[in-house]
């Protein structure tokens, strides 16, 4: 068996694992967040929001670092170097330990502060808005502390832990809501409290995995300085990229509430609960993809690296495309199936997001993956960050002169738009990558499909009368006319002969049973 077979298979049982993981955590993930909501108001869901947004914003000073982390370990493995894979993941705990503690100083010294002063919290909420930023913190410091661990799973491509372990972590989470609804103790505090508590027993839980299965992940002191030197350089660039997108998300998100209140903060949270559960879809599709990038290119085999690329992005794309659909024709009834009484600005929120993930996730993801597979970033970072920072000075000014809150949303897709050609640009380059094969290979052949997907359907929606009938008729359809826009425009002629090849399988043994 061919080693690019081989390495296809394990993309696809990959896929295959994180997608029923995905299914599940989705569900449940979904079903919490609204029992949630219901229990702890739209007032407290707002500062859940908030607050979990000002401690998303040190995640610029460990963020960027984790990203080095990931992208060292995968190569060394992709490398074969066994002995400078021990030494690259010591390295990493020792950097992580050093970042906890360089933010705890940073959430407790700045944080505290500017909660207490600069935020637009209620007064009576504020001695719970506290307890939830200390929790928060200590949620954060444990996830960035199981940085090289998950990195190490991804590389190893053993994405059935995560399967099983993210399983455990959504019940623990279904739990919390039952436990929050008897709870005799402040709901806010207590929501905080439990959630932290999940990520004590979760880092545990991966730590105690990795030691059993992987050879480098048990801990001994090593000082490399060459190493130490490589991934904290690869770090500090990446920390401007991760600074404006930190700055595009969560900055905008406290830019909306010193101007609009907690309430359009709760309507931020909706939309990217939703997001983030479609992003799931994406995420675990690039997930199992990503690793074969990287290791493409520390094998030097650039062909098959800008193959992946993509493939990566084009149905990273039609993966979306399916749920982005309905969920943008029908938002106003899946929101009110959902919450009942979604918060105001919901709705458009949710339309816009989903719009925006196309730009900063779905297509960007496998072209950032590239980008450091080479450890080079320097140049890529200062310019794609010099662009990315627009997003929060013409929101600042777009609330300054009354514009509406969904102003943030639309500039940010704007920029982004922009950003996705600045770097095929860049990446050229960088990794040989022509983009007029991007441009075929992908943009060719999604732009007309996602025309078609919304076209019929949109039709239907426009006709008919809002309610039930209307929002099972415009999902069928959107789900129909999406999968046959993807094998008629979107796949070339092999992916639609393989997809057909597969079918014939799948039949001749459900015949044969």
């Amino acid at each position: 068996m061919s080693d690019t077979s081989s390495a296809n298979k394990r993309i696809a049982k990959n896929t295959l694992l994180l997608y029923v993981r995905m299914l599940f955590t989705m569900s449940i993930s979904l079903f919490t967040s609204r029992v949630i909501l219901s229990n702890l108001g739209v007032e407290d869901f707002g500062i859940v929001n908030v607050v979990g947004g000002v401690v998303s914003m040190f995640s610029v000073l460990s963020g960027s670092m984790s990203s080095s982390i990931s992208r060292f370990i995968t190569f060394e493995l992709g490398a074969g170097d066994k002995h400078r894979l021990k030494t690259v993941f010591t390295t990493g705990i020792n950097i992580q330990l050093g970042m906890s503690v360089l933010i705890l100083l940073v959430a407790e010294l700045v944080g505290v502060w500017f909660l207490n002063c600069k935020m637009n919290i209620p007064e009576e909420r504020l001695y719970a808005a506290n307890w939830v930023f200390q929790f928060s913190i200590l949620s954060f410091i444990l996830g960035l502390l199981s940085v090289p661990y998950n990195a190490a799973i991804i590389a190893h491509e053993k994405m059935s832990a995560f399967a099983y372990i993210s399983i455990i972590e959504v019940t623990l989470k279904l739990i919390i809501v039952y436990l929050l609804t008897i709870s005799p103790f402040d709901r806010l505090i207590t929501y905080s409290f439990l959630f932290m508590m999940i990520g004590v027993l979760i880092r545990i839980i991966y730590g105690y995995y990795c030691k059993k299965h992987f050879e480098e992940c048990t801990y001994h002191f090593v000082y490399d300085k060459g190493i130490l030197k490589s991934m904290t350089s690869l770090a500090g660039w990446n920390f401007l990229g991760n600074g404006a997108f930190l700055l595009n998300t969560q900055g905008v998100n406290i830019l909306m509430n010193m101007y609009f209140g907690v309430a359009i903060n709760a309507a931020r949270g909706v939309a990217s609960s939703v997001d983030a559960a479609l992003k799931q879809f994406v995420n675990n599709f690039t997930t199992a993809v990503n690793p074969q990038i990287t290791k493409s290119y520390a094998k030097g085999e650039l062909d098959n690296m800008h193959k992946l690329v993509c493939v990566s992005s084009k149905f990273s794309a039609f993966l979306m495309l399916f749920f982005a659909v309905p969920i943008i024709l029908e938002t106003d009834t899946i929101l009110h199936i959902w919450l009942k009484n979604p918060p105001e600005y919901a709705s458009v929120f949710l339309k816009w997001i989903i719009i925006s993930s196309f730009m900063d996730t779905v297509l960007a993801n496998s072209l950032v993956t590239s980008m450091f597979a080479t450890g080079n970033i320097k140049r890529y970072q200062i310019i794609v960050t010099s662009i990315g920072c627009l997003v929060f000075p013409l929101s600042w000014i777009a609330f300054e002169i009354g514009l509406e809150p969904q102003f943030g949303y639309i500039i940010y897709f704007i920029i982004y738009t922009i950003l996705l050609f600045v770097r095929l640009h860049l990446l050229r380059d960088m990794v040989k990558l022509p983009p007029m094969m991007y441009i075929r290979d992908v943009l060719y052949r999604l732009l007309p499909t996602m025309v078609i997907s919304f076209a019929f359907p949109s039709v239907l929606m426009l006709t008919m009368e809002e309610g039930m009938v209307r929002f099972i008729t415009v999902s069928i359809t959107s789900v129909a006319f999406t999968s046959l826009s993807i094998y008629y425009i979107g796949f070339v002629d092999k992916e639609r002969k393989y997809i057909i090849h597969k079918i014939q399988i799948l039949t001749s043994k459900f015949i044969k049973q």
